[in-house]
């Protein structure tokens, strides 16, 4: 099965955040086919929640993308260095930002421990 393109899931999650209620923007374009996508939340008491792309070997097996924490109740400023960083990293990437107190970000996680069998 071939994966979505960045540019397609980015739109398609902004429509579900919407549809669910979260007030959703795209803070940066990235490369329309494959830029990493990251998502910051801004729980809107000052601390926020980064997620950024799973690694492969924790990927699902229908292609879909799945996300892990990167940072977690930190202070926004410290989440605006780390994407200041990433973008030096990779300018082709992709940023989402979620307004939400209880911190939903709509996002399908990774499992927290890899999968049998992944390499570690």
């Amino acid at each position: 099965m071939a994966r979505l393109t960045s540019e397609f899931w980015v739109s398609a999650h902004l429509r579900r955040c919407r549809v669910d209620g979260l007030d959703a923007v795209l803070r940066r374009r990235g490369a329309a086919e494959a830029g990493a996508v990251f998502v910051s939340v801004d729980r809107l008491d000052g601390t926020a929640d980064l997620y950024g792309p799973a690694p492969q070997s924790l990927l699902d097996e229908d292609g879909g993308r799945l996300f892990t924490p990167i940072l977690a109740g930190r202070p926004v400023p410290d989440v605006e260095a780390r994407m200041a960083r990433e973008i030096g990293f990779d300018s082709d990437l992709w940023w989402l930002t979620i307004d939400d107190r209880d911190g939903r970000s709509g996002l399908d996680l990774a499992p927290s421990d890899p999968p049998a069998g992944a390499a570690g």
